[in-house]
């Protein structure tokens, strides 16, 4: 792996009404992909209409607007160089023995995983991860009556 990171995926929202416009534009396609899904599972209209719930949907969203998410792969080296000019809050998961690092910047922070050799994998786990614990909590709305704790 050279030094410069190399970057895949599509959404690398600036702002969290970035994000939240890209993650509402994944509904539509969600819809689809589920229904097609069921299509080619042979499930019929009355289990359709029984088993597919808004939640189903949205986890399928939810999915679609991760895996659309943009990383960048690179060496230890060319992390550390990027954490040093980054300012933001950043999670990290993983050993700091590991030489091969990806990463996603949001609007809210960053979270970094470390991998040895199934990058597929790591890729797939820290785009969960951002979206868990970087744009979920952002796109829930604030709940006013919420007690304050």
């Amino acid at each position: 792996m050279s030094d410069d990171p190399t970057t895949e995926g599509h959404f690398a929202p600036e702002t969290v009404a970035e994000a939240r416009r890209a993650y509402d534009s994944c509904g539509p396609a969600a819809k689809v992909v589920v229904r097609e899904t069921a299509r080619a599972m042979g499930v019929d209209r009355a289990e359709y209409s029984d088993r597919v719930t808004s939640e189903v949907i949205e986890a399928a969203r939810d999915a679609l607007f991760a895996s659309f998410l943009r990383v960048r792969l690179g060496s230890r080296e060319a992390y550390d160089a990027w954490r040093a000019s980054y300012d933001g809050e950043v999670t990290e998961h993983g050993s700091p023995d590991v030489d091969r690092v990806v990463w996603h910047v949001a609007p809210t922070g960053a979270v970094v995983m470390t991998f040895h050799a199934d990058r597929e994998a790591a890729v797939g786990t820290l785009r969960r991860q951002a979206f868990g614990r970087l744009y979920r909590p952002a796109f829930e709305p604030a709940d006013e009556d919420a007690p304050d704790a």
